[in-house]
């Protein structure tokens, strides 16, 4: 018993600082050699050239001179742009909410906290893939031959896109929280929406409200590019000056988008902070 007693299993040789020093360096310097190959590979690919950039130089300060001063009349550039810009916010706020009852069911099916069902999870999932995969612009564009040219099209194309966004984060959202309530509501026979309404939900309501807040930040920025294809707001009117050439106009409408976009940026962080525990 003593001699049992007294055996330990066999102790590791450390190995040597040198050689795992020379691991380090040599593991090290593959990295950089794969990520310098791997740069040398997009400046090729993209025909990066600072030459060009230096000859153009001509062409960047006329474009300058004519954009400044920006043009301030109050009809019809400031009158519009203001209404554009406010058009520009209710397409974001509204591509914004009305996808969340849509991510509620899908992040619900996508989410293993709630779903069991490894088929109806694997088919959610894959829908939010394909719903964050097709960029905002591609709807905007489908949307536009179905409804037509303004903002309506904009907002269904930031509900499509959003969806797919935001069931992504809340799914993974919903699969940190703590799961003993879940699994007690499960035992004692809840149904899927009385799990999610009574336990998934309440735990991270402020996360939730957190990443809506962050996506309507995002959606108002990318409203502003959806304009650039006919779905209406101040991106409208920037393409419509850049194509008569009235590049002060221009500047005017994006010094409007800079100031939405800085509005709406500490407006959500406000209300971010005031959610944080």
């Amino acid at each position: 018993m003593s001699v049992l007693a007294t055996e330990r299993p066999p102790k590791r040789s450390p190995v040597p600082r040198r050689r795992r020093s020379t691991r380090t360096l040599v593991t090290g310097g593959a990295v950089i050699a794969v990520l310098v190959t791997l740069h040398v590979a997009a400046w090729i690919g993209t025909d990066m050239d600072l030459g060009l950039l230096a000859d153009g130089w001509h062409g960047m300060v006329r474009f300058v001179s004519e954009a400044v001063p920006p043009d301030l009349a109050w009809d019809p550039v400031v009158k519009d742009g203001l209404h554009a810009c406010l058009v520009t916010l209710w397409i974001g706020l509204l591509g914004t909410t009305l996808s969340i009852p849509f991510t509620i069911v899908l992040c619900a099916l996508g989410s293993r906290a709630v779903n069991g069902n490894a088929a109806v999870y694997q088919a959610a999932r894959g829908v939010m893939s394909f719903l964050r995969a097709v960029p905002d612009v591609v709807f905007a564009l489908i949307f536009v031959t179905a409804v037509g040219l303004g903002p309506f099209a904009g907002v269904l194309a930031l509900v499509c896109n959003n969806t797919g966004v935001m069931g992504k984060l809340w799914s993974e959202a919903m699969e940190e929280v703590d799961d003993g309530p879940a699994q007690a509501l499960r035992i004692a026979g809840a149904s899927r929406t009385q799990l999610v309404a009574h336990a998934v939900l309440p735990a991270c309501v402020p996360q939730l409200v957190g990443l809506v807040l962050y996506r309507l930040d995002v959606n108002v920025r990318a409203s502003l590019v959806l304009g650039l294809v006919g779905a209406g707001g101040i991106g409208f009117l920037i393409n419509q000056s850049i194509q008569e050439f009235r590049f002060d106009q221009m500047l005017t409408y994006i010094l409007m988008v800079l100031v939405l976009v800085v509005v709406v940026d500490v407006l959500s962080s406000f209300v971010r902070r005031r959610l944080a525990p």
